[in-house]
């Protein structure tokens, strides 16, 4: 009997099973390929074995990154991509990379340094499914790491400053998108009718960028105008994770935003509650400081 496997992710909203790409890609592969995986929602990396998420773990094996997780499950006798050629696993390989190279630091951007769309959605998002006060910490480290991801791979010359860089990392972006459809065509996977490795890796890149609702939705609506994509990430939804794929919000959203709304105000003012404490407790060491030295008595 094989050994359960158990995937510890971040959670979903917006009718997606997961909002963190890499984690959508595993669980995506795992349905095409019939890999039993339990998945385990948490609310903060931390807890995993890791301190990265999505985390796999069969009894004494902990596996992080999805490329070493999918390995893995092949290893397991758990493959898509057994009917592939030789051509068909190059190409796959050669468009994951096309993925991370200039798509992934445009979806890193959309979520985690667009401040509009950090502040308003992102940042409350997380802050409402991290336990207090991690909720006041964690967020702004994932967008620094973020940023600090992007300007590592986009920020070097001619890349002086981060709008030229910015532009640059959403012109990659867009190159990359219609690539993808012209190679997607009118199949209804990238290798004809059976989805493989590559078919989890666009729709775990795609589907949060597809469908997450955000005030700045440049590379959305250039994603929308590429209906091909759309319907792929939609098929996938509909076929292997049997969610709710209206372009729509779900059902209840307005309650959601309302509520997201109100989350917002509270990590603001618990941020700057935070704030005033620090300060406080500055101004009290500063006066228990300043006493001390003023107090002491002078040498006769």
């Amino acid at each position: 009997m094989a050994a359960p496997m158990e995937l510890s992710c971040w959670g979903g909203d917006w009718g997606l099973p997961s909002l963190h790409p890499e984690s959508l890609t595993v669980m995506a592969y795992a349905k095409f390929s019939g890999a039993p995986l339990t998945v385990n929602t948490i609310n903060n990396s931390w807890r995993t074995p890791k301190g990265d998420v999505p985390v796999l773990i069969s009894e004494d094996i902990v596996i992080s990154q999805p490329a070493k997780i999918l390995n893995f499950l092949r290893k397991q006798k758990y493959n898509a991509d057994y009917e592939l050629s030789a051509k068909q696993g190059a190409d796959t390989l050669a468009y994951i990379a096309l993925l991370e190279e200039k798509l992934l630091p445009a979806l890193l951007h959309t979520f985690w340094v667009e401040a509009e769309n950090y502040c308003s959605v992102t940042k409350p998002w997380f802050a409402s499914r991290i336990p207090f006060p991690l909720s006041l910490y964690l967020p702004g480290k994932m967008s620094r790491e973020a940023l600090n991801r992007i300007l590592l791979t986009k920020g070097g010359p001619p890349l002086y400053s981060l709008s030229e860089v910015e532009a640059q990392i959403y012109r990659d972006a867009k190159e990359c998108l219609n690539l993808l459809s012209k190679r997607l065509g009118t199949s209804q996977f990238f290798f004809g009718n059976t989805p493989t490795t590559l078919d989890a890796f666009v729709f775990g890149f795609l589907a949060p960028v597809y469908k997450v609702c955000f005030p700045r939705v440049q590379l959305q609506e250039h994603l929308k105008q590429l209906p091909n994509l759309c319907r792929f990430c939609d098929d996938i939804l509909t076929c292997y994770f049997r969610l709710t794929v209206s372009g729509h919000s779900p059902s209840g959203q307005d309650t959601a935003d309302a509520n997201l709304q109100k989350l917002t105000q509270l990590v603001n003012k618990e941020s700057n509650l935070i704030e005033k404490i620090r300060l406080s407790l500055f101004l009290c060491r500063w006066m228990t400081t300043f006493v001390r030295v003023h107090s002491t008595p002078l040498e006769s």
